[in-house]
Order: structure tokens, then sequence, then C-alpha cells
């Protein structure tokens, strides 16, 4: 007996003794890691970028989303890619200034002799985006520099891209893939009858569908005529600007279902020759040919045993001195929500206290503010509102540049400003409130809880577990129908208007930035180029330089995000599932961030938020 308690507690001790030495194996290993990061980050800052590219082409090398904001700094991807050599990530975003700074910079950089377009990895933007892109494009083929598309496929946006190289390279076997847009969100009004959830709505506006999973199953009739207008006209201005790029009609762009139907049954199923045969596309080869003449036209690379480029995320793109006065960029970038910005999100705090800052810096002389938001608290929203207010107010001029979406709050938001530009495909408007509160007392009451108690008023007697009193529901009304009065009375003021003419076109009707150019709710129709040049002219400057008003990651941060992307793209796939918040994958993050009712945090339940604005693929 003696024997076997030694053995089993020499077994428990050289147990514990394996396992603190893999627990200071595995603290050691990060430690280290974290060491490397932290010297790399130094040198790469302490150290003064390269001076120039090695002569060829710039590979538009695209990975992920483009958005106005992205949620992590690009300088944080960029050292992860440079130090620890972190793998591509479809959900990574990029910034589309930084690719349209690069991208002309090019234009003039002797060392760059034109732009391969190699966008498998480009997982898409909103369509104003890539019309500023195409913008960039155009401007770089107009200088006598060609630009080259090469992919085995090509999904919509990635098509849109490349209809604006000179020349367009298919795969044999592949296809560019043009079926149209469509919006599709879930409706939950059964699930919540089945659960015994009480949904209590109170909003105004006949096309304000933002609450309609709560209460239908389907989509409403207004809603849905409402929503096939601007999707349609969405749909139409990507046609317009791919048949003017490739100089064919319309009609052979996308000639309907049916029709590209009949014409795949003729070919024999043959996707790659049909894109050919209607000029989608100019030639259909396989990779080893399109090398071939990548290499012929841009010179091999012994290094990269390849043709010889850079990719736009080595290249390093030259800030402006800045000698001149200032404009200063301000974003409101996602829905809007009270409180501190956080990724993905408008904090109405931050935004406001970085306008009242831009409007007490003496050296800026106006300001733009980039809008591409669906909306959300009213009360952010009005707080943004009120600090640009103050901006005009104090003789800067302040002009909106809208981005893909600039609807409800967005909308709010943007009433103050001296001028109003946005893009035809912009989706705004949006004007209404809405109101949500759900309770459980039905749910509690059918598995024997029930809630009691007492209270001063019925006003105070509010809580999840409770029926909401009738008193509470009428104010509640009260309140979004003076918020709605309020959100048309500052239209009206802003676009010279009665708040009559405004409610017509109002009740929460979303517009494209071509029908709200028509309906007066914006001054004229253009990209960011052409907001810059308004606050230029407005604040009567010749000479100036833009100054983004964004936060730049502090050392620490940039260690430790540089470590949260090395490790993801270390450990298999299977195993990031179980990462902890800081260090979990990138989806999940965007999952949240799309959970748009469960961070809606306004004090008073009303918001002006536009639901289908995002969600058109």
């Amino acid at each position: 007996m003696r024997t076997i308690g030694r053995f089993i507690a020499g077994f428990f001790k050289w147990s514990w003794r394996l396992l603190n030495f893999i627990r200071e194996f595995i603290l050691n290993l990060f430690l280290i890691l974290l060491i490397l990061v932290g010297v790399g980050i130094w040198l790469q800052l302490s150290s003064p970028a390269t001076s120039e590219p090695a002569r060829g082409a710039l590979l538009l090398d695209i990975t992920g989303v483009v958005v106005d904001k992205p949620s992590v700094s690009n300088k944080i991807g960029l050292l992860g890619r440079q130090l620890l050599g972190a793998s591509s990530d479809r959900l990574q975003e990029n910034s589309l200034f930084d690719v349209v700074d690069a991208i002309r910079q090019a234009k003039d950089d002797r060392n760059i002799t034109g732009i391969v377009l190699d966008l498998k990895e480009f997982a898409g933007a909103d369509q104003p985006s890539m019309q500023y892109i195409g913008k960039a494009l155009r401007e770089f083929r107009d200088s006598g520099k060609p630009v080259y598309a090469t992919g085995d496929s090509y999904n919509q946006g990635q098509y849109y891209l490349a209809s604006f190289a000179n020349k367009i390279w298919l795969s044999p076997q592949g296809m560019v893939d043009l079926h149209g847009f469509a919006t599709n969100s879930l409706y939950y009004k059964t699930l919540l009858d089945k659960l015994k959830v009480s949904t209590h709505i109170f909003r105004v506006g006949t096309y304000k569908s933002a609450v309609e999973p709560f209460i239908r199953d389907d989509m409403s009739p207004a809603a849905r005529e409402a929503d096939s207008r601007w999707i349609g006209e969405l749909w139409q201005n990507y046609i317009g600007t791919i048949a003017a790029n490739r100089q064919i009609a319309s009609r052979q762009v996308f000639p309907g279902a049916q029709g590209l139907l009949d014409s795949l049954q003729k070919l024999g199923g043959d996707t790659a020759k049909y894109a050919l045969d209607n000029k989608l596309v100019d030639e259909l080869a396989t990779n080893a040919t399109v090398d071939k003449a990548l290499v012929k036209q841009f010179g091999w690379n012994n290094e990269k045993k390849d043709f010889s480029y850079t990719s736009i995320y080595d290249y390093q793109v030259k800030k402006a001195p800045d000698q001149c006065g200032a404009i200063a960029v301000i974003f409101a970038n996602g829905a809007i929500m009270d409180g501190q910005e956080t990724p993905g999100q408008v904090g109405g705090d931050t935004t406001a206290q970085q306008i009242r800052e831009a409007r007490l810096d003496a050296k800026v002389k106006a300001i733009v503010l980039r809008v591409n938001s669906p909306g959300g608290s009213v009360t952010a929203s009005e707080l943004i509102r009120e600090e640009l207010a103050a901006a005009r107010a104090s003789d800067k001029p302040v002009v909106v540049s809208m981005g893909g979406m600039a609807a409800s709050g967005g909308y709010w938001i943007s009433t103050p400003a001296d001028y109003i530009v946005a893009s035809p495909s912009t989706l705004t408007g949006s004007i209404g409130i809405f109101g949500v509160i759900n309770t459980v007392e039905n749910a509690l009451d059918s598995i024997g809880v029930h809630t009691d108690g007492v209270a001063t008023s019925p006003l105070a007697d509010v809580a999840i577990t409770k029926t909401l009193p009738p008193e509470v529901q009428q104010m509640m009304q009260l309140s979004i129908e003076n918020g709605y009065q309020r959100f048309i009375k500052l239209v009206a003021e802003s676009r010279k208007k009665t708040p009559e003419q405004i409610d017509q076109i109002a009740q929460g009707h979303v517009w494209t930035g071509q029908d709200a150019k028509a309906n007066g709710l914006v001054d004229s129709l253009g990209d960011f180029d052409d907001a810059v040049a308004k606050a230029a002219e407005l604040a009567k400057l010749k000479t100036w330089h833009l100054d983004f008003w964004q936060d730049e990651p502090g050392f620490v941060d940039m260690v430790f995000n540089s470590m949260s992307v090395s490790v993801r793209a270390m450990l298999p796939q299977a195993l990031q599932a179980y990462l902890p918040a800081p260090l979990a994958d990138a989806a999940l993050a965007l999952k949240a961030q799309n959970d748009k009712f469960g961070t809606m945090n306004d004090p008073q339940n009303r918001y002006a938020f536009c639901l289908t604005c995002g969600d058109v693929r």
C-alpha cells in the first residue's frame, strides 16, 4: 500500500511540475513575442520610410472591405504584415482615402509604370466608395499609364473596379457574376409571439420600416414600394457605370435573368465565353499567360519570382507639408450611439468633442463632416448637430460629404451644414423616428414567475418584467411625435422650406442622392473632392491641406493589436473561436457591430435609424 501511495503521490507531483513547466513555457513565449513586436514597432516608427518603390507596377491587392474609417488603424495591419506575416483576412478594413491617395501619388511616381488590380480578396465597398476609387483609377489611366485587371472570377464589387482597367483578363473557367442587388432582413414577430414577448412600438413615418421586424413576418407594401425604388436606382447606376467604362450598351452589361439564361444555354453554360462575347472582359487567359504578359510589361523581380510590383500595402504615401490653412475632416462612420466611440460606431460624445476641437483650433479654416451612417440615437445625433451648428456660427464653413449612407440620424447631423454634397448612389433621407420597448411579463407568467410591487406613480412602475403602463405608452408616443416634428423643423430650416413641404418627402422615405437632389435635401451631386473644394471656396482658401481628425493608436495599443493580429494568423481556425474578445476573429467583431438593436442606448429610447440602408448585397 505504501508503494502504491508513493506512486500516486509521485504521479501527481510530476504532473503538477509538468503543468507548471507548460504554463511558464507558454507565458515566456508570449513575453518573447511581446518584446519582439515592441522592438519591431519601435524600429519601424524610428526608421525613415523607404524613399522609392521598386520600378514596376502598383499592385492593388486589396484584402477585405473598403470603408471611410477603419475600426483598426491601418498602421496596425501594416505592422502585423511586415513584422509577423499575418495572413490575409477578408474582413480586414481598408481606408478609402488611403487607397485613393496611393493611386494618386502613383500617378506621378516615375517608378510606378502601371497598376495591376488583383481583386480576388476584395470583399466589397459601398457604391460611392468604389466610384471614388474608380475616379482615381481613371485619372491614373489619363496620365498615360496602363491599368490591368486579372482574376479567376469577378463578383459584382470586384468587377465594378475592374471595369476601370484598360484591359481585363479572365480565366477560361471563370465568370463575371452580375446578378443584381437585393436586400434581406429577418422578421421575427411569430418568434416573439411564441416566446410571449410583448413588443411596444412607437413611430412616426409611413415608410419607417426599422421596426417592422418586431411587428411583422414580412415587408409591408409601403416599405416594399419605397425600397424597390431606391435599390432599382442603385442597380441602374451600377450598370450605367459599367457600360460607360466598357463602352457597351447597358442591356449588354446585364440583359436580365431570362436574357442571361438564354445566352448561356446557347453557349452550353460557358460563363467565360459569355463574358468575352459580351465585351465584359478583353481576353480569356490562364495564369501563366497573364504572368508572361505582366512580366513583359513591368519586368522580372528575382526576389519575388514574379513580375516587378509594389503592393499597395507596402507603398509609402508621403504626407503633404502642413504649410497652409487646414480643412478638418471629421468622420461619422457607422451607427450613431450615445457615449464614446467604439469600433465601427459613431460615439456622440467623441464626435461632438472632435467638432468642438476643430471649431476652437485657429489653424482650422473649414470643416468637412464625412457622413456614412444609417443613423441611430436621437440624443447622440442632436449632440453632434448642436456642435456642428456652433462651428458654423463661429464663421467656419461646414460642408457635409455623404458617403454610401447618410440616412435618418445621419441626415439629422447633416442639417447644420452650409452645403451638402452627396453621391448619386448615396442613400439618404429616411426622416422619421421610432422607439421600441420589449417586456417579458407573459413569458415569465407562462413558467410561473410573477412580478409585483408598489410605486408612487405609474410612470415609476416600468420594468422589463411588467406590462408597460398605458401612461408610459402615451408619453413615449408623444415623445416620438415631438422628436419627429423637431426633425422636420430642423430640415425645413436647413433647406429653406416649410415643415409641411418636408413632411411630404419625409415619413421615413429613403432616397438616393439623385432623388434627394431633386427633392432639395442636398445641394449638389459629387464626391469627397467636390466637398473639399466647396469648403475651400467658402473659406476663401487658395491653398490648403486636409487634417483628418481621428485618434492615432498609442505605442502600447499598436503592440497589443499587432500581437492579436499575428496570434490570430498563426492559430488554426478552429481554435480562433475560443480566443477572448481582444483576440477574437474579426468576423465576430463585425457581427457584433451589425447587431443593430442590441447596442442602441438612447436614454429616451428614441431612434432615427434606417434598417435596410446598409443591407444591400
